[in-house]
């Protein structure tokens, strides 16, 4: 047995592995350092200019730009530069020499040097790209090009930044007694808030596996085992509509751990979550992060992801209008299920009658039928210094009220939310992202926060049954399981979602370790003794024999990435991801498949009625 040290080994194998191919360093890496000696590039042709005879060529690979100088006087390879064009791939031998004085390019790594060639080799020709590399092209096209788009500076900088994310979690992960375990991808149907992707079983006719949602019912059957600490950066499937910050494929650490409580899962998961931003970032989170109820969560932002960074919130006016005449307020004032909020603008006088119509459109997404305001003209003037189409509705209790709970000082534009209180919610919670976006309202920086208290259950508007806010195996805050059935709509659930900057990155519970309270949770969300037989039977008799107590997390990765980076999306910190319709523009995916391939799985297709 022998042991090899990490670091040296890596130079040692960098080195090694650049000696025995085409070049000797990458071109992002060249520096005054080597000046004077012979060296080996190989990449693709960035630009080509031809300045009065000379031919400069800026040579690219994964580390960067270098230029390279093509002197007539040695006509032979001064040909073939001539007739290299963009994404040619080449591999160069020269000598670096200092930029002459005056063309110095402080903006590139390599801008002090240049290569003076006295070797190429065209390894191969490209046609013309569809589009160019600093080209705004539509995303369409970048993704059924997606190997073009991904030789961009910014994509490889997403994937390597990825990369050190993913390295930041496993060295903290492996230094603090975790262990890697691998879950199985084909598994069964489970009922995880989404559509399962199903795979046809040849083997066992008529039955299906399903892709995994998440690792849930494994990694408690890990704790269940002794392993006590386990991680895993997996792949899950969901089949439910996408957005800018969800995949039909996506990639999370998952994380469970034995013996513990909330406050032992919160303090490690910090301590992961400040290792990380330190080592990939160089950025100090705040120790403790805070931590928000998700009632005042709601109450004061409409989201239980608020973003921090923007001081604007909702503020509760019900009362002062249950009694007035004007029943777009009234009404979800004395329903129990409505809610009447504000949300005040400072310096929000400005804004343009066709910029609230386009709030009003905005908050319309969400349910919302329409978007009241009033004016603050004069604080000081009472009700002569507003100005509203609905200020003739309110009394003046109600007015002043208004003004006292909101703090509207002169100048600012109280918007209003009246309806149920989850269209209330989802509007004026949009409405105060967009506003902070649209206004400049965001601060800087980062704004971790632990969301907790979450209600165990809430009911489905329509079905009128019970669905579990996280999922069925979370643990209630209380022990007794007649406790919980008796009263299960004010039951809160002993889970925690940690959000940053407004974007949830990581949600986690302790875990039901009781079958007596599995078997109530499910009894509570209608799924039968036979059905719970059918699907968790394995994991109902595993809580028999000895289960520890335990709890865990999931971060999504691709969303954690997709925060450090900046991005609008997480299809730009993933290499090869779908589309909103879940279709891949590269490979054609999904596509038919043969019917000897059917008839293996014993699948018939049915084609559609059309009219």
């Amino acid at each position: 047995m022998f042991a090899i040290h990490a670091v040296p080994f890596r130079l040692f194998f960098e080195a090694s592995l650049a000696n025995i191919m085409m070049r000797s360093h990458y071109c992002g890496q060249v520096d005054e350092s080597l000046i004077g000696e012979e060296i080996s590039v190989c990449g693709w042709v960035h630009r080509r200019r031809d300045h009065g005879g000379v031919i400069f060529i800026d040579l690219r690979d994964r580390e960067g730009l270098l230029q390279v100088v093509f002197d007539p006087d040695r006509p032979d390879i001064f040909a073939d530069a001539e007739r290299t064009r963009g994404e040619y791939v080449l591999a160069v031998k020269g000598l670096v020499r200092q930029r002459p004085e005056g063309t110095i390019n402080p903006n590139m790594k390599t801008g002090q040097v240049e290569v003076l060639a006295h070797e190429l080799d065209i390894l191969n020709r490209s046609e013309t790209p569809p589009f160019h590399h600093d080209e705004n092209a539509n995303e369409e096209l970048r993704l059924q090009y997606r190997y073009l788009d991904l030789r961009r500076e910014e994509m490889l900088g997403n994937l390597r930044l990825r990369h050190q994310v993913t390295m930041a979690m496993r060295s903290y992960l492996d230094n603090n007694g975790f262990i890697d375990v691998e879950t199985p991808m084909l598994t069964r149907a489970t009922p995880e808030g989404a559509r399962d992707y199903i795979v046809p079983s040849r083997t066992h006719a008529g039955k299906f596996f399903a892709l995994p949602q998440s690792p849930q019912i494994f990694k408690q059957l890990l704790m269940m085992s002794g392993l006590d600490r386990y991680y895993q950066i997996v792949r899950c499937f969901r089949d439910e509509d996408l957005r800018a910050d969800r995949q039909p494929e996506f990639t999370q650490l998952d994380v469970e751990m034995s013996f513990v409580d909330e406050e032992d899962v919160i303090g490690a998961m910090e301590k992961l979550v400040r290792h990380i931003y330190k080592q990939v970032l160089d950025v100090e989170l705040p120790s403790p992060f805070p931590r928000m109820s998700y009632a005042d969560a709601m109450h004061d932002y409409g989201t239980d992801k608020p973003d921090l960074r923007i001081d604007l919130k909702l503020v509760e006016v019900a009362d002062l209008m249950d009694a007035v005449e004007f029943k777009v307020f009234a009404g979800p004032a004395s329903d129990p299920e409505g809610r009447v909020a504000a949300l005040c603008l400072p310096g929000g006088n400005d804004l343009t009658r066709k910029e609230i119509d386009d709030y009003t459109a905005y908050v319309a997404r969400y349910g919302a039928k329409g978007l009241a305001y009033i004016k603050v003209n004069d604080s000081d003037a009472g009700r002569d210094g507003l100005q509203s189409p609905i200020l003739k509705f309110l009394p003046d209790d109600a007015v002043t009220g208004i003004l006292e709970r909101t703090g509207a000082k002169s100048g600012d534009l109280i918007f209003f939310g009246a309806d149920k209180t989850r269209v209330v919610n989802d509007a004026l919670g949009a409405l105060r992202v967009r506003m902070g976006r649209d206004r400049g309202l965001i601060t800087e920086g980062w704004s971790p926060l632990w969301v907790v208290d979450f209600p165990m259950f809430e009911k489905d508007a329509e079905t009128k049954r019970w669905n579990a806010l996280h999922h069925p195996f979370t643990a209630p805050s209380v022990d007794d399981a007649d406790a919980l059935v008796s009263d299960p709509g004010t039951a809160l659930s002993r889970a925690y979602d940690l959000v940053i900057n407004g974007s949830e990155i990581g949600g986690g519970s302790i875990r039901i370790h009781d079958r007596t309270m599995q078997s109530a949770v499910f009894d509570l969300l209608e799924i039968s003794k036979e059905e719970a037989e059918e699907k968790f039977g394995f994991l109902l008799r595993a809580l028999q024999y000895g289960c520890p107590p335990h709890g865990g997390i999931a971060f999504g990765l691709d969303r954690i990435v997709m925060l450090m980076a900046g991005a609008d999306s997480i299809r730009d910190v993933i290499a090869f991801p779908k589309t909103q319709t879940a279709s891949c523009p590269l490979t054609n995916a999904p596509g038919e498949i043969s019917a000897a391939q059917l008839k293996e799985t014993g699948i018939r297709l049915r084609t559609p009625r059309t009219e």
